[in-house]
């Protein structure tokens, strides 16, 4: 057997529910909570698709996961908090349901996989609830929209339902070394259906056979969940940001971005890599690959604890102004430029996001009302702490809906020169993106994927 990956040494853990259970309530009571309240969380229900007797696809809530690590479905938790005790409640032994489905997991094997205190059944929640031990806490926090409507908390004085669901918001942000291991993981397990993309990338005729690649070499790792929807945007189909349909037929098409990444268990890789389908970049494409690689090595050489994200977004842009100037698609003063926010018919979405159990992870204060266009977009807004990570996932589209009204404008079109920028449209759009991990002193990569310009070229060629 092969040497251990460094995050498999962690994950021979249990995932530190309490722990995070612990964070959370510090939070409230840091808030002003009740310190003697109780936590209450609901998983996800199991449901069957509309008009059919089938199980839907289950997606475990993340609220949940948080404070359990339990992708059981219809399970329930609460936290005590003066005395720190967790407890998961499973559904029990339906006979009913063994005879199709199996034996589920029991409270048994629940105690032994999960980190918390205690494991009782489904039906003993509303026990606790009613309880003296709960009487004497005067406080419950939940969720509002996730509370079942046979759940009781009339036993409690005060109910709190709009503190718990922004308390594990923003402890999400910061991950413990188990959650750095998931990441780590996914990345590793995407980084090797990437690669096995740019290696088919020669042959394929069809979008949806590079999605085929990459779905098939993380199903054979055990990732079983995609963490979105993948895009495989062969040419011009790179400048629909969020491009779906991946079915387009692949010819004359010079470059493919392939945005994707695995989940393992529960946590999220995102990934994007843009290189030639044939091997070898053209002209204008290799020069805006050029340009986004630069705008990306500099951004992720910029962070470290404490940086304002909003000023790497900027860097990003001053960055992507100067490489346009050059190749003479922006012309006039690169400060005029800025200040017009040109640059944002080229680059229109934010340098990047957090990353955890969601792909758009939670906690970054978005303001997607403000005025500046450049920042309207950008889904973190403020300092980055240490333990937090975040996507650095730059990009160069041309894309005519969205650079038509920048021509159109009086201000805006002095500064695009529409000769050269006709040259570029076959190119589509260039995005790359890493995922990264802020420390104190700096950062750390955790997506190992190629997208150096040789390396690109000597892989896809070895398919």
């Amino acid at each position: 057997m092969g040497a251990l990956a460094p995050y498999d040494e962690v994950l021979k853990g249990k995932y530190p529910a309490k722990t995070h259970a612990k964070r959370v309530a510090e939070y409230i009571v840091g808030k002003g909570g009740d310190k003697t309240g109780t936590i209450y969380l609901e998983g996800q229900k199991q449901k069957l698709l509309e008009d059919n007797d089938s199980e839907a696809p289950f997606r475990q809530r993340r609220y949940f996961f948080y404070l359990s690590g339990c992708v059981l479905p219809d399970s329930y938790l609460t936290y005590d908090i003066p005395t720190e005790k967790l407890t998961l409640y499973i559904p029990p032994i339906d006979p009913e349901d063994v005879i199709w489905s199996g034996l589920p997991m029991s409270v048994e094997e629940a105690k032994e996989k999960y980190d918390v205190d205690e494991v009782k059944t489904t039906g003993e929640v509303n026990d606790y609830l009613t309880s003296s031990t709960a009487t004497a806490q005067s406080t419950i926090y939940a969720i509002p929209e996730q509370i079942s409507d046979h759940i009781t908390f009339l036993s409690y004085d005060e109910k709190e339902f709009s503190l718990l669901k922004p308390a594990i918001e923003n402890c999400r942000v910061v991950k413990t070394p188990y959650e750095l291991a998931l990441i780590s993981k996914a990345n590793v397990i995407s980084t090797a259906a990437h690669v096995a993309v740019m290696k088919a990338a020669r042959s394929a005729k069809n979008e949806t056979e590079l999605e085929a690649v990459f779905l098939k070499e993380c199903i054979s790792r055990n990732a079983k969940h995609q963490a979105y929807h993948s895009i495989v945007a062969a040419g011009e189909n790179g400048a629909t940001l969020h491009y779906v349909r991946n079915d387009d037929p692949i010819s004359k098409q010079n470059l493919l971005l392939l945005d994707a990444g695995c989940e393992v268990d529960c946590y999220a890789s995102d990934i994007t890599r843009t290189f030639p389908l044939s091997g070898e970049f053209n002209e204008e494409s290799l020069a805006i690959y050029k340009i986004v690689l630069d705008m990306q090595l500099q951004c992720i050489a910029a962070l470290k604890a404490g940086v304002l994200w909003d000023s790497v977004h900027e860097l990003a842009h001053k960055i992507a102004i100067a490489g346009l100037l050059e190749l003479g698609i922006l012309k006039g003063d690169k400060d005029e430029i800025l200040k017009a926010r040109t640059s944002v018919a080229f680059f229109p979405h934010g340098l990047g996001h957090y990353l955890g159990m969601d792909t758009h992870d939670t906690g970054g204060n978005p303001n997607y009302k403000d005025t500046d266009p450049m920042f309207r977009y950008l889904r973190v807004r403020g300092t980055l702490p240490a333990g937090s990570v975040i996507t650095v996932e730059p990009g160069i589209y041309f894309c005519r809906f969205i650079i038509d009204p920048f021509l159109k404008n009086e201000e805006q079109k002095n500064f695009i020169d529409e000769k050269v920028l006709e040259k570029y449209w076959s190119v589509g759009g260039v995005r790359i993106e890493d995922n990264i991990l802020i420390t104190d002193e700096g950062y750390e990569n955790l997506t190992p994927t190629p997208k150096e310009i040789e390396d690109l070229k000597k892989i896809i060629k070895s398919g």
